[in-house]
């Protein structure tokens, strides 16, 4: 019913516009010059991307070793990308996977604000009488001729031609402006009341929200400017709300993330735009007699065009004057207002109950859509989200031996709890898996296939390692599923000898869990982690050989007959591939640099496996 309904919208908006164009040539003229202006930011933005590859990203999480050198950045890439929505929605998607803290966001929000005010000296520095189509042409011919030649070729390419339909848009934008005449003539509407400040305002915010970008709003603002169709009080006054609105984008995708970091990003980039606004629509009627007094020094008294590029600029510096000493105090009070919920002792916290249980299925909790904006960024969401899964698969492990989550931890196993039979609430291990490891299994898998971004070879390896220790823990969660069968049969049973070898099994392979547990967490060199990881392969081989041995013994001696003892042969198997599959997503660790730290194991407050 609701597609239906959105199908039924999106059939009367094409409708419409259909019947506006063949209405109107001068519209139809307007928004052929948006459409190209929007579409040619998009091409320079894929290209930039493409062609930066993971530099931009590392040139990012370096650059918030200080506020100044942040808030460099935020300056930086706005006015290479021409996004401050961009730079601002990529750092939401960095400070959500933990690559940087939320003091350096902040102050890269303050620059991407600053940024984003040379694109709109540009806009106004070229000038109404100037025509940008002659330099379109010969663009276009080169970034078409440049997407033969090559991935880098064909980026380069995309931005060359997202210059030249900039260009091109920015002519139709001023040619449909000008076409309509009186059409679309607000200077009558008077800015003078608060009521018409507000407004215009509104209509700021408003275009902006619709078009998700300020620069096009502004565009459309200095076009209207140049054409007599707006004044200069009017044109300040949208300026001022398409501040306000291009911190919308980044509110939305901050509170529907679900990230703590990224939602207190989020509001201190609405408080400091909706701070910023305000001030400067207080102080409306003295900053217009600012810009006037200072343009009318350098002789651009009259160019109202510079007056409005000058206007954006000083009221968006005057924020960040504002906020600059405050950033220590917003910090701490946006931790205090959105802190970081109680991470719990364990996660599988539900009990058996008799009868069909309707519960919901356990989903990722790391894999924004955002961080797909970034490759690093994506790889940190996968590392925290294998964190999530592999916490997951231990406490399902340990449900399918019927012992408690914090026997992990310990040196030595409680005994009593080792011989004693599973209680009325043990949960199946089978009924676990579907709710807690296939959903979090399967969202990790998708995500990592939406990726589009290029990958260079580092990255391209971690991917797969990842993809490698994901299946090694749901291996692990399924060979327990079978284990659990026997053993929960056998562990009910009275004392006999092949409930001992269950018992031994439970025993055998608890400790060396515990040893995984004990070595993933040591800060030793490499060699020695390796040392200590070879010995314990070497415990694991000599008790598989014993065991055996001991069994075909209890055979010869009538203590176990055939099929017992194939019940326990199949069951050491599991068990031997359940400590495989463990141990093998710690080495990955070892063998691929961007995992490196996977093999780190916090206390039991936090993940079980985690990977940094």
């Amino acid at each position: 019913m609701k597609s239906y309904g959105r199908a039924s919208l999106l059939a009367l908006l094409v409708v419409g516009l259909g019947w506006s164009f063949w209405s109107s040539a001068g519209w139809l003229q307007l928004c052929a010059g948006l459409a190209m202006f929007l579409f040619g930011m998009q091409c320079l933005e894929e290209g930039l991307r493409q062609l930066a590859g993971g530099k931009l990203e590392q040139l990012l999480a370096r650059s918030t070793a200080t506020s100044g050198k942040a808030m460099l950045f935020g300056v930086g890439g706005t006015m290479l990308l021409q996004s401050s929505t961009l730079v601002s929605l990529l750092t939401i998607a960095f400070i959500s996977t933990g690559l940087i803290q939320l003091a350096g966001g902040i102050a890269i929000l303050f620059g991407a604000n600053l940024g984003a005010t040379s694109g709109i000296w540009l806009l106004a520095m070229a000038g109404q009488n100037l025509s940008l189509s002659p330099l379109a042409l010969p663009l276009l011919v080169f970034g078409v001729l440049a997407g033969f030649n090559g991935p880098q070729s064909k980026a380069a390419g995309r931005i060359v031609l997202g210059i030249a339909f900039i260009f091109f848009g920015i002519d139709q934008i001023k040619d449909g402006f000008s076409s309509l005449g009186g059409d679309l003539d607000m200077s009558g509407q008077q800015v003078d009341g608060l009521t018409g400040q507000l407004l215009f305002t509104l209509i700021g915010l408003v275009g902006t929200v619709v078009l998700q970008s300020s620069h096009a709003t502004l565009m459309l603002t200095l076009a209207a400017l140049a054409g007599g169709q707006l004044e200069l009080g009017q044109s300040l006054a949208i300026a001022i709300g398409s501040n306000v609105g291009s911190s919308v984008s980044t509110a939305v995708v901050g509170s529907l993330g679900g990230n703590r970091s990224g939602q207190r990003l989020a509001l201190a980039h609405v408080l400091f735009n909706v701070v910023t606004a305000i001030l400067a629509f207080v102080l409306l009627t003295p900053l217009t007699w600012l810009v006037q007094w200072l343009t009318g020094l350098v002789g651009l008294g009259n160019n109202s065009l510079i007056q409005l590029a000058l206007f954006h600029s000083l009221f968006n510096a005057g924020g960040v004057l504002l906020f600059w000493p405050l950033q220590a105090h917003l910090a701490a009070g946006l931790l205090r207002w959105l802190p970081e919920a109680a991470e719990p002792h364990v996660l599988i916290t539900e009990l058996a109950m008799p009868g069909p249980q309707e519960l919901p299925r356990t989903r990722a909790r790391y894999l924004s859509e955002q961080a797909l904006d970034s490759v690093d960024a994506a790889a940190s969401a996968v590392m925290r989200e294998l964190r999530h899964l592999g916490r997951l698969s231990l406490e399902v492990i340990c449900h399918a031996l019927y012992l408690p989550v914090d026997q992990l931890s310990r040196v030595q196993g409680d005994e009593v709890l080792l011989q004693a039979a599973p209680d009325a609430h043990a949960l199946d291990a089978e009924a676990l898996y579907q709710r807690h490891i296939k959903g979090v299994y399967g969202d990790l898998l998708s995500f990592m296939g939406r990726l589009e971004l290029p990958l260079d070879e580092a990255h391209r390896q971690f991917w797969l390692a990842g993809q490698l220790a994901a299946l090694q823990l749901v291996d692990a969660v399924k060979d327990a599923k079978h284990l659990q069968k026997n053993l929960g049969h056998q562990l009910r049973q009275p004392p006999s000898t092949v409930r001992n070898a269950y018992v031994e099994l439970r025993r055998h392979l608890l400790m060396l869990i515990h040893e995984l547990y004990e070595l993933a967490r040591m800060d030793v060199s490499d060699t020695a982690w390796s040392e200590r990881l070879r010995m314990l392969d070497d415990e694991g081989a000599e008790f598989d050989r014993a065991y055996r041995e001991r069994l075909f013994a209890m055979v010869r001696e009538g203590q176990l007959d055939g099929l017992q003892t194939s019940s326990l042969m199949n069951d050491l198997g599991y068990v031997g591939r359940i400590f495989q599959s463990l141990r093998n997503v710690l080495l990955l660790a070892e063998e691929q640099a961007p995992l490196h730290g996977m093999r780190q194991v916090e206390t039991e407050r936090g993940p079980l496996i985690v990977i940094d």
